[in-house]
């Protein structure tokens, strides 16, 4: 698989639809492959927080309806799949994190 491509096509459709990319996971082996691509500027993710994870996965989010705000964890593959979930206003931040950490726990099962 061309990580690069991959990922630059997800982003684009993500962004295309409101969406904003807030975080990257990838495996020690992705990044590897990766490594020339960012330091070429093939591939960037500009200020975001980027991660050594089990599994190579893309988070994003945007406002959805109600005050609430939507994250959506998808998996860097060929084969779309993700995980949403959305946010209340008045959770915490250490109630979402523990969500989206649920949510990555799910993410690798599914890998």
């Amino acid at each position: 698989m061309n990580y690069r491509s991959v990922i630059n096509e997800i982003v684009g459709s993500y962004v295309k639809h409101g969406w904003q990319l807030r975080g990257v996971l990838l495996r020690p082996e992705t990044r590897r492959e990766i490594d020339g691509d960012l330091a070429s500027g093939l591939l960037s993710f500009d200020a975001v927080l980027m991660r050594e994870a089990a599994v190579d996965g893309l988070w994003f989010s945007r406002d959805s309806h109600e005050g609430r705000e939507a994250w959506e964890l998808r998996l860097v593959s060929e084969n779309p799949f993700a995980l949403f979930e959305t946010f209340e206003a008045d959770e915490t931040e250490e109630e979402r994190e523990d969500v989206r950490r649920e949510m990555e726990a799910r993410l690798r099962e599914k890998q």
